[in-house]
């Protein structure tokens, strides 16, 4: 049996490119693997390197399980040999708190006896260490099969709890970043019914992923297996997951999450929210389970948090007899948001309902266009609250939406129909990737003799760019381990004259453009630099065709970037020239379009590779602007510590951005925004009120057909300062729309703001009407 999971949107094989290569005499065209054939992963020459490792020709990026001794043959018992093949090289465990210099790929091959499927026994956790990314055979998904006496907390384990430790874990849960698990069946049957079976305990952070996954579990009444565990942290993206039985498809309790296409079946609750301060759903199914949804309500303090903000787009739920239901009613007053647009119930009695017996809404075979509970604004002012009503629907763009009517969703690519003669490896091809050697020559003629008709692979590395590198409309790229591109020289130093470090697609460019698992970043100092530029436009025709996956912006606090607690600690002189990282992240310009799914925009607030905690004062502009016209789809995005705004919508049409989150920069207002930069308003740069000491998290000016669908927007500190968050007084505003963008704002939640949203750069929601718990909720706000 092949067992697949597919997203919400399907693309032909055959993709359409603005140009070809010089090698080129043909399109790329559709993948050449045979039916039998292993992954291309597994045979593509892996030469990859940590750059900044202390013995970078030594360490080992790529692991075949196989190679440490797993069988994969349904009997032996594989755990020890999978655990090694995680730990060995001195990797990130119980020595340290994060690194970015022992990245590993850990490969889990299909069976050579049993010629399409393996079965790795497991008795024990497997430990995912930091900077780790489990891939198992994308064409053939192997299952992780758990004993019956299988002792642990879950068959994978992303932040273990030390032994005798009195709770205290491997990694702080709040920095447990890149991380990354695909393509696995994890099998739970054999342990008792009665068990606490979990498939992953993923307490995770920014920066991780989990698709293409199917878990098994009982389906006996008394099950008390679960797929998930999640107790704390702070996400992150997951996607395309089938859960099939158990007491909990998903457990979980997190900051904030975005989860998209996950299905759970015959499961007793699909999804159980313990804790939150807002979580996006977006393309969920649930059939013949008991509840679709249950959600922890009702703590409205620090000490009794409970689910603040849960919002469920495009949800399909059948025979299921309570779609949402929550632990404590509203009674008239916020308990608990709750959002909730199109969402199809057929054979479901109780759409929303209160644990105990009492619905709030009726369901039976219906859909729901819109419907929220909490504090509900209309226009430029308060316009009144409710504590549960109808919403207006969203007036979601066409051109956001798949053929099905839902907002659009596309897999991560991961070429499963591909042979290895279908890629080419950059360091096949002149480019180094050492961290030392200027790549940007190598990298330039690699993309304009092979894009098109080339996949092409960043072998694990660091490649220097001394100048901007245009990667042309038509390229389908992938790292190795999260390969990283770093700007690097004068020519981007000068913040008066920004120059592109990397840019996708020339200027008005149309056509396929795919990047997976890479990080683009700088070496400091780098005040001129734009990071990356994004011009290309989709194919016409292929939704979400020009897009960027499990890739992220991260500027500083890492080995090699020069922007380290060394160079930058936070008794630094403010604005010291010496410590800049970049004028801009990420820029989409008016004719591109793009699909952005798990990108972290993040100027770093510590040093990675120091202890893991040490705060550095690294200055960087601007998080993303957005001048598209659209559709641009930015789901399970963040953007923080940019000094004058995090996201900035100016001209833009017809987006979807859910969840988003940011954080403003922990040194301001010591300097306030824009300082140590100045406003420019070539790009756009929103006003800052007087009364404004933080960078603007969400700037909207005028735009049109704007959803946003989910936002954490904290504010942590004053000068490193924490006493602020008391009395919501980090800073005065946080999110502002001018008075004529047509924008729908829902499940909005913020930290330490004393005005949650603004309008014309004037504070019109006050946190205090709207506390939630630890953060501030409002359901929806919107202007068409």
């Amino acid at each position: 049996m092949k067992i697949w999971v597919f997203a919400s949107f399907i693309f032909s094989a055959v993709v359409s490119v603005a140009g070809l290569g010089t090698s080129c005499s043909a399109p790329l065209g559709a993948g050449t693997a045979a039916a039998n054939d292993p992954f291309w992963l597994e045979n593509i020459k892996h030469q990859g390197t940590a750059a900044f490792n202390a013995n970078p020709s030594g360490y080992q990026v790529f692991r075949n399980v196989k190679n440490f001794g797993a069988k994969g043959d349904g009997v032996t018992d594989d755990t020890a040999a999978i655990n090694d093949a995680i730990s060995s090289g001195a990797r990130c465990g119980t020595n340290c708190q994060s690194s970015t210099v022992t990245p590993a790929i850990i490969y889990f091959p299909k069976g050579y006896l049993t010629p399409m499927y393996s079965t790795y026994v497991i008795s024990s956790p497997i430990i995912a260490l930091y900077y780790t990314q489990l891939i198992g055979d994308a064409r053939h998904p192997p299952t992780l099969l758990a004993t019956a006496s299988f002792n642990g907390i879950a068959v994978i384990d992303a932040d273990p709890y030390i032994p005798g430790g009195n709770g205290a874990q491997y990694y702080v849960n709040q920095n447990n970043f890149f991380r990354s698990v695909r393509n696995f069946i994890i099998d739970l049957r054999q342990m008792p019914a009665t068990s606490s079976a979990t498939g992953l305990h993923w307490q995770v952070s920014q920066s991780t992923s989990l698709m293409n996954l199917v878990v098994q579990m009982s389906t006996a009444s008394n099950t008390a297996h679960q797929g998930i565990f999640m107790e704390n942290g702070s996400g992150g993206f997951m996607g395309d997951l089938i859960f099939n039985g158990g007491k909990y498809g998903m457990w979980v309790g997190n900051q904030q999450f975005t989860v998209r296409n996950v299905t759970v079946n015959s499961a007793n609750t699909g999804i159980y929210s313990n804790w939150n301060w807002g979580w996006t759903f977006q393309g969920i199914t649930i059939n013949n389970c008991q509840a679709a949804f249950d959600v922890h309500t009702g703590g409205l303090t620090i000490d009794t948090q409970s689910s603040g903000a849960m919002a469920i787009i495009d949800a399909v739920i059948n025979n299921t007899p309570i779609f949402v239901r929550t632990s404590n009613p509203s009674n008239g007053k916020l308990a608990g948001s709750i959002a909730i647009n199109n969402a199809k119930l057929t054979n479901v009695p109780i759409a929303v309902g209160v644990n105990g017996g009492a619905t709030v809404l009726n369901g039976g075979t219906t859909t729901i266009a819109s419907w929220g509970q909490g504090n509900i604004y209309k226009g430029t002012g308060a316009g009144g609250t409710f504590t549960q009503g109808n919403i207006a629907a969203a007036n979601k763009p066409s051109v956001l939406l798949d053929s099905a009517g839902r907002i659009a969703g596309r897999s991560h690519p991961q070429y499963e129909g591909y042979t290895t003669s279908q890629f080419i490896s950059v360091k096949d091809n002149g480019a180094k990737g050492d961290g030392k050697t200027d790549d940007t020559a190598a990298l330039q003629a690699i993309f304009t003799k092979f894009s098109g008709c080339k996949i092409i692979f960043f072998d694990a590395g660091t490649y220097i760019v001394s100048s901007t590198l245009t990667i042309p409309a038509g390229t389908q790229m992938v790292g190795e381990a999260w390969s990283v591109i770093a700007g690097k020289g004068s020519n981007f130093q000068n913040q008066n004259s920004p120059q592109v470090v990397v840019r996708v697609g020339d200027t008005n460019s149309q056509g396929i453009l795919e990047i997976t698992d890479i990080i683009f970043t700088t070496i400091g100092p780098a005040a001129g630099a734009i990071v990356v530029e994004w011009n290309v436009k989709q194919p016409s025709g292929q939704i979400a065709g020009a897009g960027m996956w499990d890739s992220h912006i991260r500027l500083g606090g890492a080995a090699g970037t020069n922007l380290q607690a060394a160079q930058c600690p936070t008794s630094i002189a403010v604005g010291n020239s010496n410590c800049f990282s970049a004028f801009l992240g990420l820029h989409l310009t008016s004719s591109s379009t793009a699909y952005l799914e798990g990108t972290w925009v993040w100027q770093a607030d510590h040093d990675l590779d120091g202890d893991g905690s040490t705060r550095v004062t690294v200055y960087s502009g601007r998080g993303i602007l957005s001048e598209s016209q659209g559709p641009v789809w930015l789901i399970g995005t963040a953007s923080e510590h940019h000094v004058i705004y995090q996201y900035n919508l100016v001209n833009a049409k017809s987006h979807y951005l859910g969840l988003i989150q940011t954080e403003s920069p922990y040194y301001q207002p010591n300097p306030a925004p824009p300082a140590p930069f100045s406003i420019n308003s070539a790009f756009n740069d929103p006003a800052i009120p007087s009364n404004l000491k933080s960078s603007w998290a969400v700037s909207i000016s005028k735009s049109t057909d704007i959803i946003v669908f989910g936002a954490g927007l904290y504010s942590f500190f004053s000068n490193y300062n924490q006493d602020c968050i008391t009395g919501s007084t980090c800073q005065s505003q946080i999110f502002n729309v001018d008075t004529t963008s047509s924008v729908t704002v829902y499940s909005l939640s913020t930290l330490g703001v004393t005005y949650q949203f603004s309008v014309g750069g004037a504070g019109v929601v006050n946190q205090s009407n709207n506390v939630d718990g630890y953060a501030s909720t409002l359901t929806a706000w919107s202007r068409s």
